[in-house]
């Protein structure tokens, strides 16, 4: 069996496994859910115009707003009563920086040592057989 095979062969999930992610991810929504309700009434104030800071932040918090919109709560996503341009911008921008945190740490894998075919020796420790 090829080291290609055998790499395929061991990363297979298990049903045991996908019992698993799918319970972490329920507990996951479930916390983003809650703290989503617990902090919307406190970011989305009513009586003030609301400029690019506050633009970050609901578009930070924005992805946190699905599994509260699953359940069927009406939860603001948007101030409607937003400066414009400058909020729209803040916004965006932090849409795109919780979705760089929350993507980039969830595909994020440490560096494995990978085995050379030809030899079957580790790059990083010549001669050591693995």
């Amino acid at each position: 069996m090829s080291v290609i095979q055998a790499l395929a062969r061991e990363s297979r999930l298990t049903l045991r496994d996908w019992i698993k992610k799918i319970v972490v991810f329920l507990a996951v929504a479930t916390f983003l859910g809650w703290s989503y309700g617990w902090a919307s009434p406190r970011v989305f104030p009513r009586e003030s115009t609301l400029g690019f800071g506050y633009g970050m932040l609901h578009g930070g918090l924005m992805p946190m707003a699905l599994p509260s919109l699953v359940m069927g709560q009406d939860v603001d996503i948007f101030a409607p009563n937003n400066s414009g341009r400058l909020y729209k911008l803040g916004y965006i921008a932090g849409i795109n920086i919780c979705g760089l945190l929350f993507f980039g740490s969830a595909f994020w894998r440490p560096k494995r040592n990978e085995i050379e075919p030809e030899t079957g020796t580790s790059p990083t420790t010549p001669g050591r057989v693995m």
